[in-house]
């Protein structure tokens, strides 16, 4: 197939992946993969690795899967990923672990100074086609963190045949309405999907007439064992058609309480794994909010105990000092009654 090409015995004479020229490979097969099935060909042989590891490649991956990976900002600060885009890939495909801390050779290589911004790139879809695809640069010195990706006069149509009065909406919205929030930290060359694909709640406003998807992940707070939530709400307005009219994100403790930069930061720096499942960010949510009414129970009960044990500290405090001058009242007497007597 021509001097460039790589061939190899085969003693079961069949053809090998490696008699096919490269050229082919790379326009005609490569191509048409996705990620998670060009990196396993990666591990193939290589021959395969060669090709399979190729920055345009994975740059073409990444646009398909990110529309919003495109933008110059973003390419940017993927040119300094140790494998650019490959890297970048790897790390915003997976999901974060919660249960995993960060490792500890990034540990030792943490900058002494926090990052001063963050990129944001952001890509909602219905179904195959884009509703929104944005990059936001947010500054972390703000406390609590929040990211608001749309001006407050700006909404975005859907163009989707959806009628928010129709019962079916929310449930259709809920299937085909997904979202990828990537958090890319510039000083330590780190990416991170801090969104769940799908909503794990969509709940309608009826005085208002909108309805609001949020999407959610359970990450590793900044204190070991602590568990944080980054939380995204999309709000579409059905006046006059569906669109999208706020886009936030912000993070929050189990007690509700805002929280700043360092949290997120922590699932940026923190493990990954493979998504689970279909549904199953939804139950973590669900695990979440469960384990949250616990919380706020516990503590609803401790604060009933403070108080109680307040009231009968006073009330016995008043009974006491009652009793006292109740005695000395009748002390007084006596001997005033005594002594007139003598």
């Amino acid at each position: 197939m021509g001097g460039d090409s790589l061939t190899t015995a085969d003693h079961g004479d069949g053809a090998t992946i490696s008699t096919v020229h490269p050229d082919i490979l790379q326009t005609h097969i490569l191509t048409r993969l996705d990620g998670p099935t060009l990196a396993t060909a990666a591990c193939a042989s290589p021959h395969l690795h060669a090709l399979s590891t190729q920055e345009t490649l994975w740059r073409q991956i990444c646009n398909r899967t990110w529309p919003s990976t495109a933008d110059p900002r973003v390419r940017r600060l993927i040119s300094a990923f140790p494998a650019g885009h490959r890297s970048f890939y790897s790390d915003s495909f997976l999901a974060v672990d919660h249960r995993r801390r960060s490792p500890p050779y990034l540990r030792r290589r943490r900058p002494p100074q926090p990052s001063a911004y963050v990129i944001s790139a952001v890509d909602i879809q219905y179904q195959d086609r884009i509703i929104l695809s944005k990059v936001h640069v947010a500054e972390t010195g703000s406390d609590p963190f929040r990211v608001d990706l749309l001006d407050p006069k700006e909404s975005v149509p859907m163009n989707v045949n959806l009628e928010i009065k129709d019962i079916t909406c929310l449930s259709n919205l809920q299937e085909n309405l997904s979202l990828s929030w990537i958090v890319i930290d510039p000083t330590r060359a780190r990416a991170a999907n801090v969104s769940s694909r799908s909503p794990v709640l969509v709940k309608r406003n009826w005085l208002s007439n909108d309805v609001e998807l949020r999407y959610a992940t359970v990450l590793s707070g900044e204190k070991r064992g602590e568990m944080v939530q980054c939380l995204v709400v999309v709000t579409c307005d059905g006046g006059g058609g569906l669109m999208v009219k706020e886009v936030r994100l912000h993070v929050e403790d189990m007690e509700g309480k805002k929280l700043g930069w360092k949290s997120l930061e922590a699932a940026v720096e923190g493990g990954r794994k493979r998504r689970g499942e279909r549904g199953e960010e939804r139950e973590m949510y669900k695990g979440w909010w469960r384990e949250e009414r616990e919380r706020r129970h516990r503590k609803r009960r401790r604060e009933n105990r403070r108080e109680m044990m307040f009231m009968v500290t006073n009330l016995f405090l008043l009974l006491s000092f009652l009793a006292f001058v109740g005695i000395k009242f009748f002390q007084l007497t006596w001997f005033y009654a005594v002594k007139w007597l003598v």
